[in-house]
């Protein structure tokens, strides 16, 4: 009699499917999940493939150090400890959705934005790291860093005295942000910081971090704690719970106070059954208007892109559609972008909530 045939193993591809079993729930079902039923790890592309590079840019530059990551509900780089936490959505592609639909945007959501931020989380440990907050030149070219973080912050959208990294002029919110923003253009590959900020004040500021790097770089870092602050597998609030939060906390107030002209410019999808989506139209057109905007009204591009990013998020929220005549509906969208653009100038702020 042959010896029973020996039990095969699951494939990889099967453990990994029996293990996040809740992908194919619906998003009510998923939101009654808790974090630490997840199971999620750092080891899926392409979240793995942005650590690698980031750990590859820091070697570029010589520097010996280099972050912890873990995940946790949001991006962020604890005081003290030089690491990063990573949102869950970017470990899986089916919480990326999640996090689209009830956010109506994923922070990191592509190649480039997630390397920014990478970028920008990497300052923070780094500074961590060397405690580079204590050195007196630090605290003169950037702030003190125990100014108060507040919670909601009111840029001067004109202001050439901080770089241009991340969205909303985040480097103006707090000393301990300017420079991490300001580490991150430098860090950048093939950055060409010396010509794009060569007659603003904020170049004065990456020329320090240039000289403070090039000290560092052959240091081993003072801190090297690898402690893990709010990890996810800990964490027993629920998705739900998460998002409901997050959206209290969520300031929309600049973006709805231009909704009566986009309703008036562009029409409700259900109104207008299989007329294009007033998102698709909108990024279309987005490389021709952005240029024309950037050359008639002679404003930074990075003011630019965060109104047309702001316009984007709206006409998704909405639902909105194209319902008149395509180039028609163009023109009234570029009307309404320099009317914008010239609004957030003449007020010369806007509040963020942090």
């Amino acid at each position: 009699m042959k010896a029973a045939a020996r039990k095969r193993k699951p494939s990889p591809a099967a453990r990994t499917r029996s293990r996040f079993w809740w992908a194919k729930l619906d998003d009510e079902a998923l939101l009654g999940l808790r974090f630490c039923d997840l199971r999620l790890d750092l080891d899926r592309d392409p979240l793995k493939r942005a650590l690698a590079r980031l750990d590859a840019e820091l070697e570029r530059r010589g520097l010996h150090f280099r972050p912890h990551y873990w995940l946790s509900e949001e991006w962020f780089s604890p005081d003290g400890v030089p690491g990063i936490a990573i949102p869950f959505y970017m470990a899986h592609p089916r919480l990326a959705r999640l996090e689209r639909r009830m956010m109506h945007e994923v922070e990191g959501g592509n190649s480039r934005w997630l390397a920014r931020i990478l970028r920008h989380e990497a300052g923070h440990a780094l500074d961590n790291a060397y405690r580079l907050r204590r050195r007196k030149r630090w605290r003169v070219v950037f702030g003190s860093p125990s100014r108060p973080y507040p919670t909601k912050y009111t840029p001067r959208v004109t202001s050439r005295n901080h770089v241009m990294h991340l969205g909303h002029w985040y480097a103006q919110s707090h000393p301990t942000e300017d420079f991490a923003e300001t580490f991150a253009v430098w860090l950048a590959p093939n950055s060409t910081w010396r010509t794009d900020y060569a007659s603003w004040h904020a170049l004065r500021k990456i020329h320090y971090v240039d000289e403070l790097m090039a000290e560092i770089r052959e240091s081993r870092p003072a801190v090297r704690s690898r402690a893990v602050i709010e990890p996810l597998s800990a964490d027993r609030t629920t998705l739900r719970e998460h998002y409901r939060r997050k959206l209290q906390e969520y300031d929309r107030s600049d973006a709805l106070r231009y909704d009566k002209y986009l309703r008036r410019l562009f029409g409700l999808r259900y109104e207008h059954p299989g007329r294009p989506a007033a998102v698709q139209f909108i990024r279309q057109v987005r490389p021709q208007l952005h240029r024309l905007l950037v050359r008639r009204s002679q404003l930074h591009p990075y003011l630019v892109h965060h109104v047309m990013r702001m316009v984007i998020r709206r006409t998704r929220e909405l639902d909105l559609c194209v319902s008149g005549p395509l180039r028609l509906t163009q023109r009234g969208l570029f009307s309404l972008l320099e009317r914008i653009l010239f609004d957030f100038v003449r007020r010369g702020r806007e509040r963020y909530t942090l």
